[in-house]
């Protein structure tokens, strides 16, 4: 840790874990209320079928069976929606970040995932291989709006791959995964499932190796709140991530950055928003 820099809000063993291991879960960070305003948020949102430049769904007689056309995930709703844009910079987030990027944060993405049931996972990745952060590397801050396990697709990641570059991924199996790119478990290492409860919010590196199980669950939806974040340091992002946030709602246009990334152009469906 900077020796410039005093933690404000995590204690040293939360700092050296998240250092260490990659990522750190913070218990309780949302309160009750707090979730439930975030569901009817979502759900109303979802309810108008398509907001534009966010998503749009088809209705479940015209999904071919895959529920992730019903339940489409969210892009960016901070741009269409106050409210997702206040729990994006929410105070508590932001100080946990000011902590783990030992300088103030800037909110550069969110997302918002339903995963209702029969819903497939999303292949293992690294968060900043679409982001393209330089200097350094972005910060998740993953947040159970539902409980999250096993059975209905919660998260999973690899501890420790904080260290390792971004690698070139390759094709994921559509069966399981939504997403078309996938990065192997680096020798040595071992996925981790996690637990999380609602209102949890899970931190982790942009290298950090991680994704999801499908939800095999019957009735249980895998609702949460995906944002993304830089340090004030960072010169360079991706184009798609511009404005990003101040944590009092000032918009900054960063660099966008033009290089390629570990594959050149190979992939070019994932140079975007994920």
């Amino acid at each position: 840790m900077s020796k410039q820099h005093t933690l404000a809000t995590l204690t040293e063993e939360q700092k050296q874990q998240f250092d260490r291991d990659g990522y750190l879960i913070i218990k309780g960070l949302f309160n009750e209320r707090e979730i439930e305003t975030m569901k009817e948020t979502f759900m109303n949102m979802h309810a108008q079928g398509s907001i534009p430049g966010c998503f749009t769904s088809v209705p479940l007689e015209e999904s071919n069976g895959d529920m992730l056309k019903v339940y489409p995930r969210m892009m960016h709703p901070h741009r269409v929606s106050e409210t997702a844009k206040g729990y994006m910079i929410h105070p508590q987030v932001m100080d946990v970040l000011a902590d783990l990027f030992e300088e103030e944060a800037y909110a550069a993405q969110s997302m918002f995932y339903f995963k209702p049931p029969g819903a497939r996972g999303q292949a293992l990745h690294q968060d900043n291989f679409y982001l393209k952060v330089e200097p350094g590397t972005c910060i998740a801050a993953w947040t159970a709006v539902d409980p999250s396990d096993e059975e209905n697709g919660g998260i999973m990641l690899v501890p420790r791959t904080n260290t390792i570059s971004i690698e070139c991924p390759h094709q994921a199996d559509p069966a399981v995964s939504f997403s078309k790119e996938e990065v192997n478990v680096p020798e040595g290492m071992q996925v981790v499932a996690t637990k999380l409860e609602a209102g949890d919010v899970l931190f982790f590196n942009g290298s950090i190796i991680h994704g999801s199980y499908p939800n095999q669950s019957s009735d249980r939806f895998r609702r949460s709140f995906i944002c993304h974040y830089t340090g004030v340091s960072t010169d360079k992002i991706g184009r798609y991530y511009n404005p990003l946030y101040t944590r009092d709602g000032e918009a900054v246009d960063m660099t966008w950055n033009e290089e390629a990334g570990p594959c050149g152009n190979e992939f070019p469906e994932a140079m975007g928003p994920h």
